[in-house]
């Protein structure tokens, strides 16, 4: 699909807790383009949430900026899962159960660690659908303000990577391990996508299960570009280190489960945005040095990513003091505290500190970019 002149499109990575540092970012675009509109809208895990706010928000872009900045800011952990320590101690309890029994008590098991219960409820005050739809969305595409909005789960079922699309003029792609999908946005979709595997419950849409997004989304840029983008303003929650920095290893012996387990993280819903903006530089070099006969259907894509300046990672570590007491004793005994940069916890640390760190986090580092960010979006 030949990208349109403003087709700008807004591609919003995972990551929990992280994407805190999206929405500081957001607030820099919001202060200097108050006015700006962006027609496409991507987001998997905690991203969607931002992309369906942004989306279904009927204002300016300031003003929907401004509101999910707010709820960002008083988000604590208690609105995002169960913090009651006996609930905790009982879903630790079924899986032992699960374990040691060959699964045979499959009723009573426990289907995550965590119960997401408390996140839904919020998205519902939130975003406040209308017979199960956000119907902002909806009314934002009849008025010519949004193209089109994607969100992507993954079908635990089939191990497809699935992407619900909402927008006019729409073409879906199908491939053996991703697919598009045209429906009504909802909360469902939003929860699925957000679903961090074993830690959140999938959730069922239709007549499958789903999960995080992010699994097995090796291409993240693809649901802007299938979606007619011809510019992508992307926001990476993975601090670029340095080689001397990638070097050197941050815990000492051997791994605790939660390093082991921020590695995996990492794998799944961070690295594959970075591959993909190599792909996407390779093919633009590529086509630059081909006649525009040769292109077929595809078409040079200008793009802007930003990254955090500092370890959200190593962030989080000085701020696990302050989760509940029986989370705490959980993620302690995974060993946080054996490495220094426990990236699985900066996912779940919902922490209002740590938040509010990563928004001003965001918005700094969009600032000492102001210059560039301004002449692509001037482009």
């Amino acid at each position: 699909m030949g990208g349109d002149k403003d087709n700008l499109a807004l591609v919003l990575s995972g990551g929990g807790a992280r994407a805190a540092y999206q929405v500081g970012f957001l607030r820099c675009l919001a202060k200097n383009f108050p006015d700006l509109n962006i027609p496409i809208m991507t987001g998997v895990s905690a991203g969607a949430i931002n992309a369906a706010f942004l989306a279904n928000h009927q204002g300016s872009f300031s003003e929907a900026v401004e509101m999910l900045s707010s709820l960002w800011l008083s988000l604590t952990v208690d609105q995002v899962f169960c913090v009651d320590s006996w609930k905790l101690v009982g879903n630790i309890i079924k899986w032992g159960i699960r374990l040691v029994s060959g699964g045979i008590p499959k009723e009573s098991s426990a289907r995550s660690l965590l119960d997401s219960t408390p996140l839904q409820h919020l998205l519902q005050r939130t975003l406040a659908p209308e017979e199960k739809v956000l119907a902002g969305i909806q009314k934002n595409l009849r008025a010519g303000k949004l193209k089109a909005i994607a969100i992507t789960g993954t079908n635990y079922g089939t191990g497809q990577t699935v992407t619900w699309v909402q927008g006019e003029d729409i073409r879906t792609w199908e491939r053996p391990w991703r697919r598009s999908e045209i429906t009504e946005i909802t909360i469902d979709h939003i929860m699925s996508s957000a679903a961090l595997p074993l830690i959140f419950p999938a959730v069922r849409v239709g007549d499958a299960w789903y999960g995080d997004g992010g699994i097995r989304q090796s291409t993240p840029l693809s649901p802007a570009i299938y979606l007619g983008a011809n510019r992508i303003l992307g926001i990476s929650t993975r601090y670029g280190r340095s080689l001397e920095e990638a070097n050197k290893p941050v815990c000492m012996g051997y791994p605790p489960p939660a390093q082991i387990a921020g590695v995996l993280m990492n794998s799944l819903f961070l690295d594959a945005l970075d591959q993909d903006i190599r792909t996407l530089e390779r093919t633009n070099q590529l086509l630059e040095q081909i006649s525009e006969r040769q292109h077929w259907d595809r078409y040079l894509i200008d793009h802007f990513m930003i990254r955090p300046s500092q370890d959200l990672g190593k962030l989080a570590g000085g701020f696990e003091p302050d989760l509940p007491y029986m989370f705490r004793y959980l993620t302690r005994g995974l060993g946080t505290q054996e490495t220094k940069s426990p990236d699985w916890l900066s996912m779940v640390m919902f922490d209002p500190k740590y938040l509010n760190h990563l928004i001003q986090l965001g918005e700094t580092d969009a600032e000492r970019h102001a210059e560039e960010i301004g002449k692509f979006l001037n482009a």
